[in-house]
């Protein structure tokens, strides 16, 4: 069975689910499912060597001929948006079931199968004005997916914060697209040797890195991660900012480029990763630190894609391939990891009601199974071995050593690999914040005290998405082949073999795997032969311990935080105590939106004083508006003469 059958049937049994998501809720999600894998098999059949798909059926769509294409880069980004889709799809079932939510459980069904239909669509389709259509039908899909509870204020709010960047970054791609058309005399797309259209490329960086959420463009992710229904934030997270990182691969592979492109793609990746893990250790909720990791792992990703196009203007395939093989591949790694991360916040929200991590606390007690898996979630997005964060962090890692080693960008290889660890460092140090504050310690409140585990299906779900880390993380050497694949064809070079480094890194992290496996059933074991005792812990000379004597987040980090203060801006509130004999006080910190109050903000409302002051000037007097006229020419006249003189 080809590609084509595979996709067709994914997208009959898309348009399936929605259509029984409103009365046959299980039929709805197996149809979902049946598709996910049907897409996932298309993707695979294209990235084990079978050939590209290419369909033209000779129909036309707003009077552009219906192209579609299925090479590998797109089906490295289809087969992520079917793990993830299909995922997320089930553990709704528990999380977001018609009997807790009502009808909101149905509209998301119906949402989550429009939002992976214009998904792919956008992979698959080869012309730029209905590459257009497929990111407005994501924008509004995703809308309705992040405002399912219609009830919560701060749901709506964040929608329309959504919907405003993302149709700033539909006027960018608009720009971005017709100028392209202009240039070539078609809206087809493929790739273009003209150098007149290297500037194009800015345009696409700004519309593709605003849905990539790539700093500063990411002001809407943090309050659409964190007011959004969990399973959504995973498909936002996992997939809907890949689809800017897909837009930034695949035009950096079709177009000319400007000289400096690898240097401000370089640069707005370590941003993003050193000030998106800062703003992720100031966070107290629990969501919202998440999303903002989700903005740390995109500048990782930029980093591995600024050098390869680094490597390719020195003319160095060799350490380029590593760094853009890393950054591909990091990719898939955020997507699962990340994916993971936000079902297992969703599984705690669902038992206790909250996402603030200062009113949680022991939740490994009655949470065994969220807990793990959300553990190793963290091990996994902090880089550690022996999970698939750490297996493409380190191709990146000696990419730039390799490049460092040549003697080109040298000193942006040392500064770049400094600043990622540097990234990393502090993402271990945020995860064992979160991995502390929530699960471990004593419950800080009642609704922590009496939580309760997952359901099967959220907790099956979290499991494929662990195991697949695992699995990753354990056999390096077998993800290089696709991988090298998608890198082969945007570098236009044949397809490298697996490095030796893969090989003796899956080595290693086996042995690691096996040693941990080992030294757990020993552990194990020797419990249950001379069983647990249990004192009281050391309480710093107070004889009655209490839930409040722990960290919170905010106490936890605060050393860290302070290194940050001249961009995160803290607020404090409340009064700090005093005096030997101090009477009881609070004092809270929060962080706020940098970005969005000292430039989006201002920015807003100055357009919105320009509007008033021009709907002030419509006011019907028609001897007003002629005297607009004489100024409007006068003043062309006075540009002209100027321009006259010599």
């Amino acid at each position: 069975m080809t590609a084509g059958w595979l996709l067709a049937g994914a997208s009959a049994a898309l348009v399936t689910a929605g259509a029984l998501a409103w009365r046959w809720a299980r039929a709805s999600v197996a149809a979902t499912l049946a598709a996910c894998g049907a897409a996932a098999a298309a993707a695979l059949w294209t990235l084990t060597g079978a050939g590209t798909w290419d369909w033209q059926p000779g129909l036309a769509l707003g009077g552009q001929p219906i192209h579609l294409q299925l090479d590998p880069m797109s089906a490295f980004f289809l087969a992520l948006l079917a793990t993830v889709g299909g995922a997320g799809s089930w553990f709704a079932r528990g999380y977001w079931s018609d009997r807790e939510r009502g009808s909101s459980a149905a509209r998301g069904r119906l949402w989550w199968a429009a939002f992976l239909l214009s998904v792919g669509w956008l992979l698959l389709t080869r012309n730029g004005l209905h590459f257009l259509l497929g990111w407005e039908l994501l924008a509004i899909t995703a809308y309705f997916l992040i405002t399912l509870d219609r009830r919560d204020p701060e749901a709506r709010a964040a929608g329309w914060l959504y919907l405003a960047a993302s149709h700033t970054a539909t006027l960018s791609l608009f720009l971005f697209f017709a100028a392209l058309a202009s240039r070539t005399g078609t809206w087809e797309l493929g790739p273009v040797r003209d150098p007149a259209v290297a500037p194009l490329f800015w345009l696409a960086l700004i519309g593709f890195g605003i849905k990539g959420a790539v700093w500063p463009g990411h002001v809407w992710l943090p309050s659409a991660h964190a007011s959004a229904p969990s399973h959504v934030s995973a498909l936002l997270s996992g997939v809907a900012i890949k689809i800017g990182m897909y837009g930034l691969f695949r035009f950096s592979e079709w177009l000319p480029l400007p000289a400096q492109a690898g240097w401000v793609v370089l640069g707005l990746g370590l941003a993003s990763g050193v000030l998106g893990v800062a703003f992720a250790l100031a966070q107290h909720d629990l969501k919202r630190l998440l999303a903002y990791h989700s903005v740390e792992n995109i500048g990782i990703i930029l980093i591995g894609l600024g050098f390869a196009i680094l490597a390719r203007q020195y003319g160095q395939p060799a350490w380029g391939n590593l760094v853009l093989a890393g950054g591909l591949l990091h990719v898939w790694n955020h997507g699962l990891f990340k994916s993971l991360l936000f079902l297992g916040a969703g599984s705690v929200h669902h038992a206790t009601g909250t996402r603030i991590m200062s009113q949680l606390g022991g939740l490994w007690r009655s949470m065994p199974w969220t807990a793990s898996f959300f553990a190793l979630g963290a091990m996994a997005i902090a880089g550690l071995p022996p999970l698939n964060g750490f297996v493409s962090e380190i191709l990146i890692y000696v990419g730039l050593f390799d490049a460092f080693a040549s003697g080109h960008p040298a000193y942006a290889a040392v500064g770049s690999a400094v600043l990622l660890g540097l990234t990393g460092a502090l993402a271990l140090a945020c995860f064992s914040k979160v991995v502390g504050v929530v699960f471990l310690g004593a419950p800080r409140t009642a609704a922590a005290a009496h939580a309760h585990e997952a359901g099967p299906e959220q907790r099956t779900a979290m499991a494929v998405l662990a195991g697949l880390c695992v699995i990753i993380g354990l056999l390096p050497a077998g993800a290089w082949p696709l991988v090298a694949m998608v890198a082969a064809q945007w570098q236009g070079q044949p397809v490298q073999n697996t490095p030796l480094l893969l090989t003796y890194l899956g080595s290693l992290h086996l042995a690691l795997g096996c040693a941990g496996v080992a030294a757990a059933a020993l552990l194990m074991a020797r419990l249950r032969r001379v069983g647990v005792r249990r004192a009281p812990t050391w309480d710093c000379g107070y004889a009655a311990p209490q839930a409040t004597m722990q960290y919170t987040a905010g106490s936890y980090a605060a050393t860290m935080t302070g290194w940050f203060r001249w961009i995160l801006r803290p607020q404090r509130h409340g009064e700090p105590v005093h005096g030997i004999f101090a009477q009881p006080t609070r004092v809270t910190e929060h962080t706020g939106e940098t970005v969005m109050q000292l430039a989006v903000e201002p920015l807003a409302r100055a357009v919105l004083l320009l509007g008033d002051l021009a709907r002030r000037m419509q006011h019907g007097r028609v001897q007003a508006y002629v005297l607009y006229i004489l100024v409007g020419v006068a003043f062309i006249a006075a540009l002209a003469l100027h321009g006259g003189a010599p």
